[in-house]
């Protein structure tokens, strides 16, 4: 256990960001599945900058790799241009 104050709220902090990457990977990953999942052209056009805008918020953030986030990209990007 943690014996300094600042060790203590280092491990809040910790907790707490944890707990958003969580929320905020799950919600992304859900998102792709989506865009996975769409058969309409026009939809998946729609989604497809936002899901974008997620993936790169998350590799900045370093949730995830830079190099997942890109791969995810281009496998989404194929999928709405070979609808």
């Amino acid at each position: 256990m943690a014996n300094h104050k600042s060790a203590i709220k280092r491990n809040k902090q910790a907790e707490t960001k944890k707990e958003e990457n969580r929320y905020y990977a799950r919600t992304t990953r859900n998102a792709v599945k989506k865009l996975h999942a769409t058969t309409e052209k026009t939809e998946a056009q729609t989604l497809l900058p936002k899901v974008t805008a997620m993936l790169d918020k998350l590799a900045k953030k370093r949730v995830i790799h830079l190099n997942k986030a890109s791969n995810l990209k281009s496998s989404l990007s194929k999928h709405v241009n070979s609808l």
